[in-house]
């Protein structure tokens, strides 16, 4: 089965997936054979498919997006690896969609965590907040993604593999610079040792040569390890991992006796109502956010109406 999973894994990456969604998929592509014994999926049919859809929506209690997602990984399996298409699955179990109001800071409770936070952690998240990037967006950053003059930053192959130009405060410029330098400290010590070509996509890289070890294809928050391209045996040096940053928030969080859930996403919701408050025009957010539809940005529209921002409470009212 090892076999079957390395010809999955070689159908995405000649399919240009997302190496998340390369790791998601086949996440679930393994569930799925689990679930069946072991089975081959080429043995499995549309019935097969379709009693998973309904365990996980039933026995498992999976939400609608983790169900949806694990469809996706399905009928990739079937369309490429596979090259039978799935038919009609039938009915299965809906998992039900639940459209919930995300958590959102204060002004201050942002601060205050952002005090808390120190190094490259601190900038990064001060990222998160400050231009509303996604966790995997900031740490996706290379050197020559960052225009200090124009105050921009330059989001590449974001979520749908979207380019998008976002803000960049002010505040963060000369944290960036220092980080740049320092970046730059570290390459040069790559370049001596031989090493120094950054990670890129396969065909850039046929395309690039050793143009791939030039500074500012380097990551911005580059990771103190090195690793090894599967494919080539070259080592390089990749960025930052998530676990890193999702650590350093929940501490600081919990240090400051934030009562709220946060995460890494919680910074992008804040940065977006943050906006809306301030009286930004709700199309300028949906393109900082490089949300496809406006309805998706409407959600924090339903934050700012809720409570006391939108109704005074009665009790007011009573003299006590």
């Amino acid at each position: 089965m090892s076999k079957f999973m390395e010809h999955c894994r070689h159908s995405m990456r000649s399919h240009n997936l997302a190496y998340r969604t390369e790791q998601s998929y086949l996440a679930w592509i393994r569930r799925y054979i689990l679930f069946h014994n072991k089975q081959h999926p080429e043995k499995l049919d549309e019935s097969s498919v379709s009693e998973f859809l309904s365990y996980l929506a039933a026995e498992r209690g999976c939400s609608s997006g983790t169900q949806s997602q694990a469809l996706c990984a399905l009928v990739f399996l079937y369309k490429h690896p596979i090259g039978r298409p799935l038919g009609d699955i039938g009915g299965f179990s809906l998992a039900k969609r639940q459209r919930r109001v995300p958590v959102v800071l204060t002004v201050t409770e942002v601060g205050t965590i952002l005090g808390r936070l120190r190094g490259v952690d601190g900038l990064i998240v001060s990222l998160l907040y400050g231009s509303g990037l996604r966790v995997s967006e900031a740490l996706n950053l290379r050197l020559q993604d960052v225009d200090h003059e124009r105050l921009t930053l330059t989001v590449r192959q974001g979520k749908g593999g979207k380019d998008r130009l976002v803000t960049l405060s002010s505040r963060s410029v000369e944290a960036l610079k220092e980080q740049q330098t320092r970046v730059l400290e570290i390459h040069e010590a790559d370049l001596t040792n031989g090493l120094g070509a950054a990670p890129v996509p396969k065909s850039l890289r046929r395309k690039l040569g050793n143009a791939v070890k030039r500074p500012g294809w380097q990551f911005l928050f580059p990771s103190s390890g090195l690793c090894q391209i599967p494919d080539t045996g070259d080592w390089v040096r990749f960025h930052r991992d998530q676990s890193a940053v999702r650590k350093a928030i929940a501490s600081a969080a919990k240090r400051v006796a934030v009562m709220k859930r946060v995460t890494c996403h919680t910074f992008r919701h804040s940065f977006a109502t943050h906006l809306l408050l301030a009286g930004a025009d709700i199309r300028t957010v949906q393109e900082q956010l490089g949300h496809a539809d406006v309805e998706t940005t409407a959600i924090y529209t339903h934050v700012i109406n809720r409570g006391g921002l939108a109704v005074r409470s009665p009790l007011d009212a009573i003299a006590l």
